[in-house]
């Protein structure tokens, strides 16, 4: 099995692996700017767990991708009117978000964290009351939790940002009091930023999906959901879980270029192998 990827039409280690015979190419759309899930490094390279889910999950049933850097707040319109065809972006499957889009089968459960600066002496319950300005992206599950908190008379305010890595330089920064954010990517923060704390997990039990049109006008969905299952039996998945999470990204980036040849000749389960066990040194 082969596959294809690009990164905006640029040729780049991680955004675009080329194979030779197949027909169909499907663009995935991505906010890339939200690890583990998905990230760009300086280069424009592209890495993160949705990422290589999608790649792998292209191989094993057998087509084409192109990865594409997308803002977060189109995603779900741009995807639901057919000008990407895939979205993998860490989405939580939500209601509202079906009226737009149709999700794969739930491939991750996700919480809320609250992260506060490290010095500020919040909790998770002063970092939610008091009048606390709380930091969230644009239409993010995230932020609609802290609106409903609002709408039930709770002394919070609510700062959206259209990009998540602001909210937390605007935390650090000392202009906002906390971030909520999912926890596995809050997780990643803190791992990076020495200045930010984890302080409490709100329990949610939202579930992420890929999504595609409303109707599944490429029949995309059996396909993903098929390359899910298939992943998960041979074990890559959990190796793709091994590489991502709770590791540190440099280590992560320079794992993936050391395991891309595997990847590009369509090993899946080697690569996942190779991946996880290089970025766990």
């Amino acid at each position: 099995m082969k596959a294809r990827f690009a990164l905006l039409g640029a040729v780049v280690l991680v955004g675009l692996l080329s194979f030779a015979g197949l027909a169909e190419t499907y663009m995935v759309a991505s906010d890339t700017t939200w690890p583990p899930f998905e990230w760009a490094d300086a280069a424009g390279n592209l890495y993160g767990f949705d990422l290589d889910a999608m790649r792998c999950i292209a191989i094993v049933e057998g087509f084409d991708i192109e990865i594409m850097s997308y803002d977060w707040d189109i995603i779900f319109d741009d995807v639901g009117i057919g000008r990407a065809d895939i979205g993998a972006s860490g989405a939580t499957i939500t209601a509202e978000r079906e009226l737009k889009v149709d999700f794969s089968d739930p491939y991750w459960t996700s919480d809320q964290a609250i992260m506060v600066h490290v010095d500020s002496g919040l909790n998770v319950v002063t970092a939610l009351s008091g009048g606390s300005t709380v930091g969230a992206q644009i239409e993010t599950t995230g932020a609609g939790w802290i609106q409903d908190l609002i709408d039930s008379g709770i002394d919070v305010e609510l700062s959206e940002y259209p990009l998540y890595p602001l909210a937390v330089l605007d935390l650090i920064n000392g202009n906002i009091d906390a971030v909520i954010q999912d926890e596995p990517a809050a997780r990643a923060s803190a791992l990076v930023e020495e200045d930010v704390i984890i302080v409490g997990i709100v329990v949610t039990g939202e579930e992420f999906g890929f999504f595609v049109a409303e109707g599944d006008p490429n029949g995309l969905l059996p396909r993903i959901n098929s390359g899910i299952r298939t992943l998960q039996a041979s074990g890559a998945w959990d190796n793709l879980i091994k590489a991502y999470m709770g590791t540190d990204q440099a280590d992560v980036e320079a794992a993936w270029k050391a395991s891309a040849n595997l990847l590009e000749a369509g090993d899946v389960d080697g690569f996942a192998q190779s991946l996880a066990d290089l970025a766990n040194p």
